[in-house]
């Protein structure tokens, strides 16, 4: 049986590099491709599967770009391609759901690298898949340390777009994309608010400015709530032209056809909020348009933890990391926050809270979350199974079983601290370099005088 050697595939670029047709010169790409669909087995791995005990010894076998079997008894198939993972560790590829990556290269500084966001408060018809960059260096840092699909959004405006969710690996969207149409994206407005002010002049006009503001927001919200009721009345529409092709064809509509399944339930929307009324907020206008929804940001959810329980709302928490945004917020506010969600029961997932740059930070964030109060296992189903179940894709991801995608790291240690290195890192059952912009950069220049 044929045994895989360590950074092969860094070898095989050096030679591309060489030949004078380079991959990576023609796509203008830091991320090497990952290899072909072959039959692996990773043997003597400690495996830790989240969904059940760990295996202190045992065999991980990948088909198909699905994991086939699991166990400490398994056999090796005939032909397949052997890793000896001997003091090793395999862990379900994270998940990170609060990201834009692949939608902005250089945030600030080079505008024609970020396409986040489109003119206009209600695009839902804008899809972060058409925007995807498959060639963005903040894929490659993001995937070696073992985050290997993610939910890329668009942001702006009220009705933002639909998230797509995303393998770290391909060179084009087609080859990343899991789901195009994974969540809608919508960001409600905020009411307004008037500072204490100095004497009775500035009192009057932040009363004026609060006033205003909320005047725009209320015509602001009557439009979207408009705007779904037109999507429902288009869908049954387009239902009853279906079934009777006598009735008059309705005219098409890209932008309220992209909104039936969002007001049918069908697509969860993400709908955007840290404070705690704005959570309650999001929450009651979802539910007055029967929608599904998932709050993304939460830095303030710990304090509505009953609310969010009692209406089975989950919590993209994207601010484990930030500081404290009151003067007497202790200093671990929001490093505490997720074991708060835990103790009360309330779904919630993990990001890095940044749009791509900072994603491969995602498991140093749910280490943090770990190491103010949250259980370390449920630290791990935080960035791995738990996000797959708030968007419906456990099937897939989450979770070292049989049948699942065979997206899988290999460390050295702990996935989720700092000092830990992959080894081996598979998307879709493809065995991916693990070179990177940085890992390209350090080699450039290590050696000069």
């Amino acid at each position: 049986m044929p045994t895989v050697s360590f950074r092969v595939p860094a070898l095989c670029l050096a030679a591309a590099l060489v030949s004078g047709t380079p991959a990576r010169a023609q796509l203008g790409s830091f991320n090497p491709p990952p290899g072909p669909q072959k039959t692996f087995a990773i043997k003597n791995v400690r495996i830790v599967p989240v969904s059940g005990p760990e295996i202190a010894n045992g065999t991980i076998v990948i088909s198909g770009g699905k994991i086939q079997a699991v166990g400490a008894s398994v056999s090796v198939p005939a032909g397949a391609d052997v890793i000896d993972a001997s003091g090793l560790r395999a862990y379900p590829g994270m998940m990170d759901a609060g990201t834009s990556i692949g939608l902005s290269e250089i945030g600030q500084g080079a505008n024609a690298t970020v396409d986040v966001s489109e003119v206009g408060s209600f695009n839902p018809n804008a899809q972060a898949y058409f925007g995807l960059n498959p060639h963005s260096a903040h894929i490659g840092v993001a995937r070696v340390v073992g985050i290997t699909h993610v939910v890329s959004r668009p942001t702006g405006g009220i009705l933002s777009g639909q998230a797509a969710l995303l393998n770290l690996a391909g060179s084009t969207a087609p080859q990343m994309a899991v789901s195009r149409n994974l969540a809608m994206v919508i960001e409600l407005p905020r009411s307004g608010f008037g500072g204490r002010g100095f004497g009775g002049f500035q009192a009057a006009q932040n009363a004026a400015n609060t006033q205003d503001v909320n005047r725009t927001r209320t015509r602001q919200l009557d439009s979207l709530r408009a705007m779904l009721k037109d999507a429902e009345a288009y869908g049954k529409a387009i239902d009853a032209y279906a079934r009777d092709k006598t009735l008059p064809r309705p005219k098409q509509d890209v932008v309220l056809a992209s909104l039936v399944a969002t007001v049918r339930g069908q697509m969860p929307v993400l709908m955007v909020a840290d404070r705690a009324t704005d959570i309650k907020e999001a929450v009651g206008f979802a539910e007055e348009n029967k929608l599904k929804p998932i709050i993304v940001g939460g830095r303030d959810a710990w304090q509505v933890t009953a609310f969010l329980k009692d209406h089975d709302v989950p919590v993209i928490m994207t601010a484990v990391m930030d500081l404290p945004t009151r003067e007497d917020d202790p200093y671990d506010v929001n490093y505490g926050a997720p074991a708060k969600l835990a103790q009360a029961g309330v779904r919630f997932a993990i990001t890095s809270g940044d749009a791509g740059s900072e994603a491969r930070n995602l498991p140093y964030t749910a280490g943090m979350a770990a190491a103010f109060g949250l259980g370390k296992d449920d630290a791990l189903k935080s960035v791995t199974l738990w996000p797959a179940q708030i968007f419906g894709v456990a099937d897939k991801f989450g979770t070292i079983e049989p049948g699942k995608v065979a997206n899988l790291v290999i460390t050295d240690g702990d996935v989720l601290e700092a000092k830990t290195n992959t080894r081996y890192l598979f998307i879709d059952g493809r065995l991916v370099p693990l070179d990177t912009k940085h890992t390209d950069l350090n080699d450039k220049f290590k050696d000069r005088p």
